[in-house]
């Protein structure tokens, strides 16, 4: 394998020059001929029902008219389809007025509900703290029965037995 004696920078020149060549080979081979021809056709849409030819018009003019009134009946018919569009939009938003409103009827069974519960809460709570208060109340009671000593009761002196059975 023998190794090239250029620097790779005459490598990459090489390669362009070689390109240049390609291009300007087939820009010769190329004639306008190849290319089919284009070729002009009237519009697929026939002429609308509320316009006719007068007598005695020219075939430019009439080309010209035909040409126009087409413009404006396509452009008719694509307002028409935009109207069917909103048409389908409305229903689609009728739809989804009917679907939030059902959802409003649901959030509001719910939000109730809630409401419910919180009483019922609320009222187990405070039934909760009022059993805690007589309890707190009872134990304190029974605090102070505990603390304070019980009366012992001694024999009565004699003299205050014969006060007693005297009196």
């Amino acid at each position: 394998m023998a190794q090239s004696t250029k620097p790779p920078i005459f490598d990459a020149i090489d390669l362009e020059r070689e390109i240049e060549e390609e291009f300007r080979k087939q820009e010769r081979e190329t004639q306008p001929s190849d290319f089919a021809p284009l070729s002009v056709r009237a519009p697929d849409m026939a002429m609308p029902d509320y316009v006719e030819h007068r007598d005695g018009a020219t075939e430019i003019g009439k080309l010209s008219a035909e040409a126009v009134v087409r413009e404006y009946e396509a452009a008719a018919k694509d307002i028409e389809a935009l109207g069917v569009e909103l048409v389908e939009n409305v229903k689609q938003c009728e739809a989804m007025n009917r679907d939030a409103l059902v959802v409003i009827e649901e959030l509001k069974e719910t939000a109730e509900r809630y409401r419910k519960e919180a009483r019922r809460v609320f009222l187990q709570i405070e039934n909760y703290s009022l059993v805690m208060s007589e309890v707190r109340k009872t134990c304190a009671e029974m605090r102070e029965k505990i603390a304070t000593p019980a009366p012992v009761e001694t024999k009565p002196k004699k003299s205050e037995r014969r006060a007693a059975q005297e009196g």
